[in-house]
């Protein structure tokens, strides 16, 4: 008897993102006199953190300011979604605050180790957080 040699399918291999390919995450309260502002900020300084850093935005993604667990927000699993199909290689956002509030500083360590464990790196594009780099780790 012989055995006839079948393809195997291919290993599901990891995705290698191209390391400029950037998501620009926005999340911030929006004021009452000015309710566009805030979020208008965040993405012209993320666009200008990225164009400064050689990285690319593929996507801007947006929720509403409230809820301080990211995993409850719909934006934000976009961005895990993202991060572990290995299409991004960074995460551009404002502050640390728009990943979870100060109070519940640990849900942003969760995530951020979440997402360094998927080779993504975070950068805070806020001016003073910018000028030391703009890492979170």
């Amino acid at each position: 008897m012989s055995s006839a040699r079948i393809p195997q399918e291919d290993a599901a291999v990891p995705a290698v993102p191209d390391p400029a390919a950037t998501v620009l995450y926005v999340c911030v309260d929006r004021g009452t006199i000015m309710p566009r502002l805030a979020a208008q900020r965040a993405v012209e300084e993320g666009q200008a953190f990225a164009q400064k850093n050689g990285l690319m935005v593929t996507e801007v993604v947006t929720d509403e300011y409230g809820e301080p667990d990211p995993c409850r927000r719909k934006g934000w699993r976009r961005v895990r979604t993202l991060a572990a199909a290995g299409e991004i290689a960074s995460v551009l956002v404002r502050w640390p605050a728009a990943i979870a509030p100060e109070a519940l500083a640990d849900y942003r360590h969760r995530e951020t180790r979440w997402l360094r464990e998927h080779d993504v790196r975070v950068h805070y594009t806020w001016a003073p957080l910018a000028a030391t780099g703009g890492e979170s780790w």
